[in-house]
């Protein structure tokens, strides 16, 4: 191998398989540059390129980052949810389902427990 060329790997991980592209590329290229030249658009079609979301060793980064060699770039799924709003889902669920009474009587066993309550008075109250 010249001294003037890299090696990386492309990776791309759908839900039932991984794909992964091993490319030998000029030292100064990109990771635009790998996606290029790996034909990934080909590969998936449908991948939404405009929404592109890559990273090396799992460190969000831009097209224009320059590569070194042994990279792995990593191309990202797009979400198909927002985490903050399935959050905000799941926490109206817990407030939902909580079924603790305001009025419910305080647990007699933490209270001795804490010492707040002697344990000689324990069975007569």
């Amino acid at each position: 191998m010249p001294m003037d060329t890299i090696r990386i790997e492309l990776v791309y991980a759908e839900p039932a398989r991984v794909w992964l592209k091993p490319l030998a590329l000029p030292q100064g290229s990109t990771v635009g540059d790998a996606i290029a030249a790996s034909d990934f658009s080909s590969q998936f079609p449908d991948y939404p390129m405009q929404e592109l979301k890559v990273g090396v060793y799992g460190q969000l980064c831009d097209t224009e980052r320059l590569l070194s060699d042994s990279d792995r770039v990593e191309i990202y799924r797009p979400l198909v949810f927002d985490p903050m709003e399935s959050r905000r889902r799941r926490a109206l669920h817990r407030k939902a389902f909580m079924t603790k009474s305001k009025n419910r009587p305080r647990r007699r066993k933490v209270r001795i427990a804490a010492g707040l309550i002697p344990a000689d008075r324990e069975s007569t109250t």
